[in-house]
């Protein structure tokens, strides 16, 4: 029975996660239908029979999900300078090219090194790039705040780094500091303290499974 409660407890972790992440709601049903699938093989053979997933579709599966991209706009705003590195970035990603996203996006702020925007941009496309959040992809985040510490932008998506990799203890603080940062009457504001709300969730189902793993009698 503690399996059963383990691996369903990991479903829904999955599942929040892959909203956290921006998955689109219309794909949900679909990676819920994957992960029950993937859920059911492993209860089947009682053992972690699956292979591990390699550094090229780690990097393939870098660009940014539709839902943030949108986040992201409604941030900065629509018709911006900036748009068009995005698009740019993102299209690389999407074809399998993370690192010549981030490529794109250094150059844009090599060209424009006062845009709050675009060195945001730069940190998140190189966190996707490197797969977690490097001390170049920081560097730019900082930056991004030095240059308006009270835009909630860089705060979120040095947080979104964060969570990527499954640190949602280090990507609390910057998430709520985006909030706090946050008009709340706006629709990113709704979004971004939906987010906090779900990661709390996210963080006690974290530590629930895994008291209940080390408290599992050995199979």
């Amino acid at each position: 029975m503690t399996g059963w409660a383990i691996l369903l407890g990991g479903i829904a972790l999955v599942l929040a996660a892959l909203w956290l992440l921006g998955l689109p709601r219309a794909l949900m049903g679909f990676a819920g239908a994957a992960t029950m699938l993937g859920a059911t093989g492993y209860a089947w053979q009682g053992q972690p029979g699956l292979t591990g997933v390699d550094g090229k579709t780690r990097r393939e599966s870098a660009a940014l999900d539709p839902e943030i991209a949108s986040l992201r706009q409604a941030m900065f705003g629509r018709f911006q300078r900036s748009d068009g590195f995005f698009a740019a970035s993102d299209a690389l990603s999407r074809a399998g090219n993370a690192r010549a996203g981030a490529q794109v996006m250094l150059a844009a702020v090599r060209g424009s090194p006062d845009d709050l925007a675009l060195w945001t941009g730069l940190g998140d496309a190189i966190a996707r790039a490197d797969d977690t959040p490097s001390p170049a992809a920081r560097l730019a985040f900082a930056r991004a705040r030095q240059l308006n510490p009270q835009h909630p932008a860089p705060w979120f998506f040095e947080g979104l780094a964060h969570v990527r990799i499954g640190d949602l203890d280090t990507a609390r603080p910057y998430w709520v500091e985006a909030a706090r940062l946050t008009p709340a009457d706006t629709r990113y504001g709704i979004e971004m303290r939906r987010r906090v709300e779900l990661l709390d969730m996210l963080g006690e189902m974290q530590e629930a499974m895994q008291q209940q793993m080390r408290n599992a009698p050995p199979m």
